[in-house]
């Protein structure tokens, strides 16, 4: 399969950093929050041409996690995000009914970049 250049598809996704660090979910069950929200909302949007795109050549996909410091931040985002018609999925872990993590479509960077800029990238390590 031939490389394409899709580095200006990305996918975001925020993840709420007090999961881990105050109410100490394990390493598994905080990764498992982005992977739900990805997959829901690759699914939701799979007839997109922008998704689609993005699919179609899944060794070179580009994602970028940012930290949100807690729920308070991932509601403001959200609000954020669906005031501007940016589309994404908060996951709901059940049965806590938490709002843990956002995931967006597949977007151009330069289409979102500008409503994620206050957020910075995850960088956190895992510390025993």
């Amino acid at each position: 399969m031939c490389k394409k250049n899709m580095t200006d598809i990305v996918q975001y996704i925020l993840i709420r950093h007090d999961i881990l660090k105050d109410m100490q979910w394990s390493i598994g069950a905080f990764v498992a929050q982005a992977c739900h929200a990805t997959v829901a909302i690759i699914h939701e949007c799979a007839d997109d041409p922008i998704t689609k795109e993005y699919l179609s050549d899944v060794n070179n996909m580009h994602k970028v996690v940012l930290e949100l410091p807690d729920g308070v931040a991932l509601n403001k985002v959200a609000e954020t995000l669906t005031n501007n018609k940016i589309i994404h999925k908060v996951w709901i872990e059940e049965p806590e009914k938490l709002a843990t993590c956002i995931a967006l479509k597949p977007y151009k960077k330069a289409d979102v970049k500008k409503y994620l800029s206050n957020y910075k990238l995850y960088r956190h390590t895992i510390i025993d």
